[in-house]
């Protein structure tokens, strides 16, 4: 007889642990030896994973084949083959040529760094006009300064004025 159109899941009807079941670990849900058995899983994946390093240590020439390539000979020309250059064969001498983008990008901070310098200088028209700018505020605070001392002296004039 069929069921229709919604079935129930596979795992059956739901189970619900009691508090009695929860603290003495045999719940339906995750046990509370789960995380000992996930640590000696671990362990035992890693005494694997230390064997294997160990015969690969030995056999470095045998390397796995996938597929067919264990039992045919093929040189696939689009296959990438890994190349490991040692220090001492690189040419030092040898140098890469930059494209478009890295170029430009070492000019424009070349040019960056070149008129900060001349900025620091006082060299650029921006410089000239930030340093007529300070000038002018020095005065001005300078101006103030002395307002502010006259005007105290003459208050303290008064005060002594007034005590006499």
């Amino acid at each position: 007889m069929g069921r229709g159109k919604f079935k129930g899941k596979p795992t059956g009807q739901r189970r619900f642990s009691s508090a009695a079941d929860i603290l003495a670990g045999t719940s339906a849900a995750r046990p509370r030896s789960f995380k000992q058995k996930e640590a000696e899983y671990e362990e035992d994946v890693e005494e694997e994973s230390e064997e294997e390093s160990e015969e690969e240590s030995e056999d470095e020439s045998d390397v796995k084949k996938k597929g067919t390539e264990a039992l045919i000979e093929v040189d696939n020309p689009n296959r990438a083959k890994p190349k490991t250059l040692k220090a001492r064969d690189l040419d030092a001498s040898k140098t890469t040529e930059l494209s478009r983008r890295e170029r430009e990008e070492l000019e424009k901070q070349r040019a960056h760094e070149r008129y900060m310098r001349l900025q620091e200088q006082g060299k650029t028209e921006q410089a000239r006009k930030d340093l007529d700018r300070l000038a002018l505020i020095r005065q001005q605070r300078e101006e103030a300064a002395k307002k502010r001392e006259e005007e105290k002296a003459a208050r303290d004039a008064k005060k002594v004025d007034a005590r006499k």
